[in-house]
């Protein structure tokens, strides 16, 4: 009798959810406003459910530790898996950059102090090297580091949703009234589209589902099933907070710029709701606060080990510097993690420097999760297109789980998450193609101008060479 499979609906669903969740994203996502439910229904169904079947049939029908790098590899060649794996792995030490700046804003809000170069250089510093320390160890070392972290992110997201409803409730009022139908749509600005990226962002990361095809008893139904309820409980878990924040204070797209104090902010206007006093509202913000630094050290341990094995994967192909391929005894890819830091070091260490040339650079949190989030949505963009090539050339591998429809709702599954990817990246660099726009956002396009011509660099350096068996 065939063994049982172990892997069921709910895991699926749960764990999908576990993997795309983090606390730092629910900030930009509360800066669009009313209109980010419009964005999330049209997302969800444009977007998230042809992408996950999409890496469902891929990760199923070509199983390797490359995944997305591979699958581009077997479609178009070595150069262009080369450009995924630089965008796959640059994205996270920029996110490691982002955190340590957060975690700062955080303190300096959460204390009422401002904080001496010198100090948040300091934090910042330690921030990183902590996390890096963490990335040189297996995942099961720091599994208690991440379980807490996720029962921080719950009770946090939840309870800065509860607190936004019991607010609304209490006194009738709310930082953005909905008044009418008009008001959860988004005008005619194609500034608008600049809000796409940053819900793509949350999205990331559902590939992970089609490699547990193989542990499921019908993966036919359940994967589908399990890309939507999960998608579903992850917009759930994102837009009950960005409504906490949304009651607490008006919001508008100079929230992303502000830094992540406006975290506190948000608790301190929604915990006066409640009718606490000074003292225990300074003690629950600190509270809080602390929970928030946390879960952004259980982000970085829980993605550490496996960002690092695709970067070693690449660098054994060529792709990424060799240096990356270093192993310890125990087989996790120390001189990754170590690579991560030193680079997320250099750049909170730019940022600061920088600060004293340009204004334009003081939100350090908000330049580098934006830099983070582009270059990880650069590097899926290929994605969709391989998958359409290997439908064509490869017709004869077989396919566990394979993405329903004819030839035109293949094409229609492919073309448009391609589409929204592309869209999402250019409205969020040029928003309005305004010159004060434009002026404003330099840094930023400055930053993807860099990141392109070190991974032109590289690419520039790979060698034809056959796919991994």
């Amino acid at each position: 009798m065939a063994k049982k499979r172990k892997f069921k609906l709910m895991d699926a669903i749960l764990g999908t959810v576990c993997l795309t969740l983090v606390c730092e994203s629910v900030m930009p996502t509360a800066a669009i406003g009313n209109t980010q439910y419009f964005w999330w229904i049209l997302l969800l169904v444009c977007f998230c459910l042809p992408y996950g079947m999409i890496t469902a049939e891929l990760g199923t029908t070509y199983p390797s530790e490359g995944g997305m790098y591979d699958w581009v590899k077997r479609a178009f060649g070595p150069k262009w898996a080369g450009r995924v794996a630089w965008n796959y792995w640059i994205n996270f030490p920029l996110w490691i950059s982002s955190l340590a700046v957060a975690v700062t804003d955080i303190i300096a809000g959460m204390f009422g102090v401002e904080l001496s170069i010198v100090t948040l250089l300091c934090i910042q510093l330690l921030y990183i090297w902590f996390v890096t320390f963490l990335g040189t160890k297996r995942v099961g070392e720091s599994k208690y580091i991440v379980n807490l972290g996720t029962v921080f992110k719950v009770v946090l997201l939840l309870g800065i949703g509860a607190l936004g409803i019991y607010a609304f409730i209490s006194t009738g009022h709310s930082a953005n009234p909905i008044t009418s139908a008009k008001d959860l749509f988004p005008g005619l600005n194609l500034g608008d589209l600049s809000f796409v990226s940053i819900i793509l962002f949350n999205f990331m990361g559902f590939e992970v589902v089609g490699t547990w095809a193989n542990d499921m008893d019908d993966p036919k139904k359940q994967i589908p099933k399990a890309l939507i309820i999960g998608g579903l409980l992850m917009a759930f878990f994102y837009v009950l907070p960005a409504t906490g924040f949304n009651v607490a204070l008006p919001a508008n797209a100079d929230w992303i710029g502000a830094g992540a104090e406006i975290v506190v902010d948000v608790l301190n206007a929604l915990f006066a709701t409640v009718g606490l006093g000074a003292s225990a509202i300074k003690v629950l913000v600190i509270i809080a606060g602390c929970m928030f630094v946390y879960t952004f050290i259980a982000n970085i341990a829980s993605w550490s080990f496996g960002v690092n094995e695709v970067a070693k994967y690449a660098a054994e192909d060529g792709s990424l510097p060799k240096a990356f391929t270093k192993t310890n005894k125990e087989g996790v890819p120390y001189m990754a993690s170590i690579i991560n830091g030193i680079v997320a070091s250099i750049i909170v260490i730019a940022g600061i420097i920088a600060s004293f040339v340009s204004e334009s650079f003081e939100a350090g949190f908000s330049l580098f999760f934006c830099l983070s989030w582009i270059t990880l949505l650069v590097g899926y963009i290929p994605m969709f297109l391989a998958f359409l090539k290997l439908r064509k050339t490869d017709k004869d591998a077989k396919r566990p789980y394979k993405v329903p429809g004819g030839n035109v709702m293949i094409h229609v599954a492919a073309i448009v998450p391609f589409v929204i990817l592309i869209l999402g990246v250019l409205f969020t660099l040029f928003g309005d193609f305004t010159k004060d726009y434009i002026i404003g956002n330099i840094p930023l396009i400055a930053g993807v101008v860099i990141s392109f011509i070190i991974e032109e660099i590289l690419v520039a350096r790979i060698k034809d060479k056959k796919v991994k068996e």
